[in-house]
């Protein structure tokens, strides 16, 4: 309790969130570093996942060596990086570490979710004529959908929680917070930090939640297959949800 009121008091004081090294900067710090790292490995996964999809080809072996990377800890990378040729430019240590990271979960789900998606539907649209891309983009895509945000979601989350991990590389962030803090043998201070990068993190998840909702192509007929409302769609009109899809983009 004593850590508990401590850290209350530490994040109630207007002083610690001023500044250089106060809260407010670090938040920037760590918000900014997290977007680069999200938006490089959905550059590097996700066009790979959805084309691999596609083919249903060479997709469990790109899964599988993604997968290795779980089984590295991101900090035994970070420290490599950080000792080697790539120490001394600045954040790519760090940079690098958290993307690799963050590729398993958007490349697994993305994958499934086109290898998951109705195959009437596609074989529907396939009959229509539709081509390669325009299969993937306006039916695939949009049936694989609440997988692919899944994903994303997990590796948003992922990387903003192992971002605090860049201070120990001499990066910014909130972890300088907690690293500052078991520097000055502040026991108040560590515990503030934590609940701040865990308040990011669980404001993060909320946000990715309510985007994934909002950006959904398919939230209208998802809702109304919910809640009853569209009977015949379920009984298995898969033509009608192939031309549906592809009129929406």
């Amino acid at each position: 309790m004593d850590a508990l009121t401590g850290a209350w008091q530490w994040l109630t004081t207007a002083a610690n969130w001023a500044g250089d090294k106060g809260v407010w900067h670090r938040l920037a710090e760590h918000v900014q570093i997290s977007a680069v790292c999200l938006a490089l490995s959905c550059l590097i996964a996700l066009p790979v996942a959805l084309w691999l999809g596609h083919l249903g080809k060479g997709g469990a072996l790109a899964v599988n060596l993604s997968n290795v990377g779980r089984a590295v800890p991101t900090f035994a990378v970070l420290v490599l990086l950080t000792l080697g040729p790539l120490g001394s430019q600045g954040e790519w240590p760090t940079v690098i570490a958290l993307v690799l990271f963050a590729i398993p979960p958007l490349l697994t789900n993305a994958y499934l979710g086109i290898r998951e998606a109705d195959r009437d539907a596609v074989e529907a649209a396939r009959g229509m004529g539709m081509s390669g891309p325009q299969l993937l983009l306006r039916v695939e895509l949009p049936l694989a959908y609440p997988l692919l945000m899944t994903g994303l979601r997990s590796a948003a989350v992922q990387i903003v929680a192992t971002a605090t991990l860049a201070a120990m590389a001499g990066g910014g962030g909130l972890g300088r917070i907690i690293t500052a803090g078991f520097g000055n043998y502040d026991t108040a201070q560590v515990v503030a930090g934590a609940v701040l990068v865990a308040g990011l993190a669980l404001a993060v998840e909320g946000l990715m939640v309510a985007v994934g909702r909002l950006c959904d192509p398919m939230r209208g007929r998802r809702r109304a297959a919910r809640s009853g409302r569209a009977p015949a769609a379920r009984r298995g009109a898969r033509d009608d949800d192939a031309v549906a899809i592809g009129g929406a983009v």
